[in-house]
């Protein structure tokens, strides 16, 4: 089994209602974004799935964030914003591009180097 994993970022702003901190006001984070995906069977190149492609869809998913106010944008629009929520949105429009030669295993959003929210897919959550 091989797992290849990718990471990139977006720049956005959000602010949490209801939240009872400080985080209810407007502010902005440079949002972390990595996913992995596992598979047993290499094609005629020697590779599992191309980290290029595998990036590339996750930064697809994730321009329509960049340098945006989160909570203007559906599904954000109605949720928070929180990284649980947006791993969750991640993980789930990427899914539905991968097709079956791969397994998503995760998302992880991270909106500092000290704070990470992973979303397992169902066969990995313990």
């Amino acid at each position: 089994m091989y797992e290849i994993t990718v990471k990139t970022h977006f720049d956005a702003a959000h602010k949490l209602v209801g939240y009872p901190g400080v985080c209810r006001r407007l502010h902005g984070h440079t949002f972390e974004v990595s996913a992995s995906v596992q598979g047993e069977n290499l094609n005629e190149v020697g590779i599992v799935y191309d980290f290029k492609e595998l990036k590339e869809k996750v930064e697809q998913i994730i321009s329509q964030f960049d340098h945006n106010y989160l909570n203007e944008i559906p599904p954000f629009d109605k949720i928070n914003p929180t990284s649980e929520n947006l791993s969750k949105f991640i993980y789930e429009k990427l899914k539905e591009t991968l097709g079956d030669k791969v397994t998503l295993n995760w998302v992880k959003v991270s909106e500092s180097p000290s704070s990470v929210v992973t979303y397992l897919s169902s066969h990995l959550n313990r």
